[in-house]
């Protein structure tokens, strides 16, 4: 009981620092478990869902380059470094 308490302490404080959803964001993790990083319109539905749960607009010229950078490799491929080249 102790662990879930400390869970959800983290998961609040997370809330609180970002404005973001931890539900939202643990549903866009399992959906991305088996998506294809190799098509543009699933790196693309990526970027506008995480934009979208980050409050950001991405323009297009942004999100074409981080579609570029997804598909060919390089760059990382977890929810925290899409969201810090948002910015």
């Amino acid at each position: 009981m102790q662990n879930n308490n400390n869970n959800n302490n983290i998961f609040g404080n997370i809330e609180k620092k970002t404005g973001v959803n931890m539900n939202d964001i643990l549903k866009l993790a399992n959906s991305l478990s088996n998506a294809n990083f190799k098509d543009e319109a699933t790196v693309r539905k990526v970027i506008q869902q995480v934009a979208q749960l980050a409050g950001k607009r991405v323009p297009k010229e942004k999100e074409d380059m981080l579609v570029k950078s997804i598909i060919s490799n390089n760059m990382p491929m977890d929810l925290n470094s899409l969201t810090k080249m948002m910015k």
